[in-house]
């Protein structure tokens, strides 16, 4: 092997090793995403699934495969 390949070669295994050792003995930290992803998660589900309930259930629409005149406007209030 070429003495430049060579010397190339054990640079970026030192740097890769040191850098492995540096992570190593660092001490995680949890971030925002660690701590709260799930709970975040679970509550944008619960407000999605209650928004869309009430909009669906407040539609006054008769289900079927064709809403072709089933749908009937409602009477104006005044």
């Amino acid at each position: 092997m070429f003495p430049v390949a060579r010397a190339a070669r054990s640079l970026v295994a030192r740097g890769i090793q040191h850098t492995a050792v540096r992570q190593a003995h660092r001490k995680h930290e949890p971030s925002f995403h660690d701590k709260y992803g799930t709970l975040v998660l679970l509550g944008g589900a619960t407000m999605f699934t209650t928004v869309w309930g009430y909009v669906l259930t407040k539609l006054n629409l008769e289900w079927g495969f064709s809403p072709v005149g089933r749908i009937t406007p409602t009477e104006w209030r005044e």
